[in-house]
């Protein structure tokens, strides 16, 4: 049976992100002529100082977990693909939660296993000969969960391929376009329009911005919870280290990155951010410091680490949790990507929202996350 063909002829996305750029790849291999915006260089948001962990890891609901497990499916035929990628590494995830009533390792642990999602309860000798370069001593008594399916993208990487995809097919990448907004005809998205004064004419507009989903949104009277705050992630230079896994831990998550430097992220650091009135932002310097000394209780063996960068910005986060995919009820032709889980469902998502927007299908698997959740 041939494939379906797409009822149009032509596409516009904002952003220049996993989704924006998936998405893009996936329309032109549809055969949809495909402008792409993004107001700086490609993966110069949220996809750029990202962990970037592939993972359905903890507890979520079933359609959301189902949605992760498609994603990281993806993923394992990209690596098929790209056997020796030093930019995609499925070394497995650990987590470990603190001591006392907040302890959810058992739960969660129970939770994975009904569903089918791979996981090993190991104590901290255990950890210390499964899961090289971790220090086992650091696992409290409660155990650590190991996901071994589990893994992390480089997506700056990935963008960069699928971005040179989009290139060789005829599509258009458009840089440091500066702000981009959907332009509106009758009610209709039916392009986009920057502040320089181009204009961008097509079928359809994806709105994957990051974090200004929502405000952009707002501007035509449609709301989208908002819960993104500013994260912190902090950059080690290179070293020699065992360590291959993905690790989530109280105070600190910590990932190699394709050059062998460390990423370090968590939580808490969110607090210590404050903005200039330039925009920019400041961090005290003992939050850097900190999550290296964090970083360096959990490694097996503890590696001298420096701070060579701290990256700072708004990290994506619906204001339920759950991510926001789909047409916009209220404006025919605008379609929307907004979700803290850029990494693991960036394939997954660009699949499905080329064929909704292409082929005017709405897939179930994206019902619960439908962005007129939040209507009124």
């Amino acid at each position: 049976m041939p494939q379906p063909t797409p009822h149009i002829d032509s596409a516009v996305i904002i952003g220049g992100g996993i989704f924006g750029v998936s998405t893009a790849a996936q329309l032109t291999r549809m055969g949809v002529a495909v402008t792409l915006i993004n107001d700086g260089p490609l993966a110069n948001g949220a996809s750029g100082r990202s962990l970037a962990w592939l993972n359905t890891a903890r507890r979520r609901s079933l359609p959301y977990h189902r949605l992760r497990q498609a994603g990281m499916e993806r993923y394992r035929v990209l690596s098929d693909a790209y056997p020796n990628a030093d930019w995609l590494c499925f070394g497995g995830g650990l987590t470990w939660d603190m001591e006392g009533p907040k302890n959810e390792i058992s739960e969660v642990y129970r939770y994975e296993r009904n569903l089918g999602y791979e996981a090993h309860l190991l104590s901290g000798e255990e950890v210390a000969h499964k899961v090289p370069g971790v220090n086992g001593a650091a696992v409290t008594e409660t155990g650590a969960i190991l996901n071994p399916n589990e893994g992390w993208v480089d997506l700056p990487a990935l963008v960069s391929i699928l971005a040179e995809e989009i290139n060789s097919a005829g599509g258009k990448i458009i840089t440091d376009a500066g702000k981009a907004t959907p332009a509106v005809t009758e009610g209709r998205a039916t392009g986009a329009r920057c502040d320089d004064g181009r204009n961008f004419e097509g079928d359809v507009v994806l709105l994957a911005t990051g974090a200004a989903v929502p405000a952009m949104a707002a501007t035509h009277g449609i709301k989208i919870g908002d819960g993104t705050p500013i994260a912190v992630l902090v950059e080690t230079q290179p070293v020699d280290h065992p360590l291959r896994a993905v690790l989530n831990t109280p105070f600190v998550a910590v990932r190699r990155t394709r050059n062998g430097a460390f990423y370090l992220d968590s939580d808490w650091p969110e607090e210590e951010v404050t903005q200039r009135a330039d925009g920019g932002y400041d961090l005290p310097d003992w939050v850097a410091e900190k999550l290296i000394d964090e970083a360096r209780k959990v490694l097996n063996p503890a590696p001298d680490l420096s701070v060579i960068n701290v990256h700072f910005g708004p990290k994506p986060i619906p204001g339920d949790g759950d991510p926001v995919f789909g047409e916009l009820a209220e404006l025919p032709g605008c379609f929307v990507a907004f979700s803290h889980s850029g990494a693991t469902l960036g394939l997954i998502m660009g699949e499905l929202l080329a064929e909704e927007m292409a082929l005017g299908i709405r897939h179930s698997m994206l019902e619960p996350f439908r962005p007129e959740r939040f209507a009124d």
